[in-house]
């Protein structure tokens, strides 16, 4: 089992800047990729961003050049630098780490509100 803690969420005016955490405890396994999810009310899931294990990483085009996915493999945590925040970029933000089988386990969430 993994566990995912995130951190870092909040308001913050449009134009701002966050940085999310995500933490993992467990069975940690370095070929795990890891990434970031969201979902805004009345909306489904969606992908934010993900790095695999040898650090190549992948964008929604809605968060393209404004949000950056990074992992530190010694310290089992990835990260989401979010600038030039927009409204729509309100939601509830889910870590999730993903097994080569597949297997997937997901954070708990933390919300992001960004005011206009």
């Amino acid at each position: 089992q993994v566990q995912l803690v995130e951190s870092g969420g909040g308001l913050v005016q449009a134009g701002g800047s966050l940085r999310l955490s995500c933490a993992a405890s467990g069975s940690i396994r370095t070929t795990d990729s890891m990434g970031w999810y969201r979902q805004a009310p009345g909306k489904q899931r969606e992908l934010v961003a993900r790095i695999t294990s040898g650090g190549d990483t992948n964008y929604a085009d809605s968060v393209k050049g404004r949000f950056t996915v990074s992992r530190d493999n010694a310290k089992n945590t990835v990260s989401l630098q979010m600038n030039n925040l927009k409204p729509e970029d309100t939601a509830v933000y889910y870590c999730n780490r993903r097994r080569l089988s597949g297997v997937e386990y997901w954070g708990k969430g933390t919300l992001v509100t960004v005011s206009s």
